[in-house]
């Protein structure tokens, strides 16, 4: 398992006495083979969310039924139902998310958290989360490593790093996501990419813990063709105004990443494809200024050579 820098405290080592109140909120499109022990995770969590609203997000298998049927037998939980067209949809799962935050009125937290609906965590994640956001002040995203299964063992996925957060497994400071005015509705995804740099633009800092793991258990593009999902990417990245040279580098570091090369190329053909075609981004040019001078300032880590580096060049 990859390990953090070292000023970076294992949140187990830095959990603080005190818990904090936190909110939790899923967004599940069909996912009646997984959601069920995604919740079990949850009610064996030490510290319960005093609220957690679960969204189908118009899913046409059972995933409602097993959703209501814990609802009715926890007071904590609330189910909500959006409808909308079939299929996957990155904007419209943060779309059911913005739904299900207006559930949250009138309850009063410290943090807010994602909870992707095919993951399991460990009993002691919001607690350990919690404590190591309140230990450090400028500390506004927080979260763990994903696993993914891998010849009948969950192993640490290649993409994990300290310094990002995946949005499977988000806990969130309630400043900080105010400040950032929540998760945007991106048409390729990567609302934890953006919800982190927003973070950064505005003084927070995000962090993940590798002590503290995430059971993906559908892999990372599984839902849809793989090659299709990195051409996604690369449309991602460029409508977030990632600099070209840092995106070529990242390709290339990508290359052991499955499909073998070829994923990566095919992230780099949905950058060049959104390049010429000079799709609008979804971004202001503020945030496209600042993401690329933060990538300027890794790719010159780089210099004078690639062995040394001491710090990959992956944002995601």
């Amino acid at each position: 398992m990859l390990t953090a820098t070292s000023d970076t405290h294992s949140p187990v080592e830095s959990l603080h006495h005190r818990t904090g109140e936190y909110v939790l909120m899923t967004a599940a499109y069909n996912e009646e083979l997984n959601i069920a022990r995604t919740i079990e995770s949850v009610l064996a969590q030490k510290v319960l969310p005093k609220r957690w609203v679960i969204v189908s997000d118009g899913s046409t298998d059972r995933t409602d039924e097993i959703v209501k049927k814990y609802a009715e037998a926890h007071d904590f939980i609330s189910y909500l139902r959006v409808s909308r067209p079939p299929g996957r949809s990155f904007g419209s799962k943060v779309a059911a998310l913005q739904a299900g935050y207006k559930l949250f009125d009138g309850v009063a937290y410290d943090f807010i958290g994602n909870l992707d609906a095919d993951v399991t965590i460990g009993p002691d994640y919001y607690e350990c989360l919690i404590g190591s956001i309140q230990n450090s002040p400028k500390l506004g995203i927080a979260g763990g490593f994903v696993c993914e299964e891998k010849g009948g063992r969950f192993e640490s996925r290649r993409s994990n790093r300290v310094y990002s957060v995946a949005h499977a497994g988000q806990l969130v400071r309630h400043e900080c996501y105010e400040a950032i005015h929540g998760y945007a509705v991106l048409e390729y995804g990567g609302e934890d990419w953006h919800a982190q740099i927003s973070a950064k633009m505005t003084g927070w800092d995000s962090q993940s813990f590798p002590d503290l793991r995430i059971f993906h258990h559908r892999h990372t593009g599984q839902a849809d063709n793989l090659l299709r999902h990195k051409f996604r990417q690369g449309r991602m990245d460029y409508g977030f105004g990632s600099f070209l040279p840092f995106e070529i580098v990242k390709c290339i570091e990508r290359f052991p990443e499955k499909p073998v090369i070829a994923g990566s190329l095919s992230r780099m053909c949905g950058f060049l494809w959104s390049w010429i075609s000079r799709e609008k981004r979804p971004v202001s040019a503020e945030f496209v200024t600042f993401l690329q001078s933060d990538q300027k300032q890794r790719l010159r880590s780089l210099i004078p050579g690639m062995t040394k580096r001491s710090e990959p060049i992956r944002n995601r």
